[in-house]
């Protein structure tokens, strides 16, 4: 099954473009066609959007990679979650994005939910996808550091298989590098509170549109408990879990991409 691993994602029949966002270089992926549906990755690019496929169907899909993960470039003035949301809040201008529906993984959850709190006009329907970034103290993520990278397939995913496919099966410096990169982009992010941001908790009363928070039910990585805390904390939620599914929810579970399709058709 390894034989098959491609260490870089399959953007077959995505369309690429380069912008300079206050001297970031900034790349971004489009495919489809319809309504703007803007997707915010996680920590990790390595497993691609294959996801996006199915959402083109109806939506234009529209995927930046963050200032210094993935193909974008490196910017050392943004080493915050507030800069980070700044930066796309320049780059959606520049896109002339005056509404969209706006959807995030992991870290891309907690940038999606920042950026909705502050310029929520913007945002037609939210989805966070196992969303970082909130600070649950009776539901604590695994420090970054803290998980040996042998055990790190069966974090990811309830069958550690699903994971594996992702990683090369030979050493690969190049692909080792791309990650350390955008794990170290994370790590700047959490070097005040490991846990995200104590404050955001405070803010998501502002976000009041319709929010679907999506979790893979066997999450060890972003423990799923945590979905609670959520929904507790916006004013229009609900809390889909994706059964036998761990962290990466869609390449676990392909079809657990309907349900955004279905949650933002209604």
């Amino acid at each position: 099954m390894l034989d098959t691993v491609k260490p870089s994602p399959d953007l077959t029949g995505f369309t690429r473009a380069e912008y300079d966002i206050n001297g970031v270089r900034t790349v971004v992926h489009t495919i489809g066609r319809g309504p703007a549906l803007v997707f915010l990755h996680g920590t990790g690019t390595f497993t691609g959007f294959e996801m996006a496929r199915d959402w083109a169907k109806r939506h234009t899909v529209i995927i930046p990679y963050h200032a210094g993960f993935g193909e974008s470039g490196d910017a050392d003035a943004i080493d915050t979650i507030e800069d980070h949301v700044l930066h796309y809040m320049d780059l959606f201008d520049k896109l002339a994005l005056a509404q969209f529906d706006l959807a995030g993984f992991s870290l891309g959850g907690w940038l999606a939910a920042e950026f909705a709190i502050r310029q929520p006009q913007r945002v037609r329907k939210l989805v966070l996808v196992a969303p970082a970034g909130l600070v649950v103290p009776s539901a604590p993520a695994p420090g970054l550091f803290e998980i040996a990278p042998q055990e790190l397939p069966a974090y990811l995913a309830h069958d550690p298989v699903a994971a594996l496919r992702y990683f090369p099966k030979a050493p690969d410096p190049g692909f080792d590098a791309r990650l350390g990169r955008e794990v170290t982009g994370f790590a700047k992010l959490i070097r005040s509170e490991p846990q995200g941001n104590p404050k955001l908790a405070n803010w998501l009363h502002r976000i009041a549109m319709p929010t679907l928070v999506l979790w893979g039910a066997a999450d060890r990585l972003r423990p799923t408990a945590q979905a609670d805390a959520w929904r507790a904390g916006l004013r229009d939620a609900r809390v889909t879990l994706v059964p036998a599914t761990g962290h990466l929810v869609f390449e676990e579970t392909p079809a657990a991409a309907q349900h955004v399709i279905d949650f933002l058709a209604d």
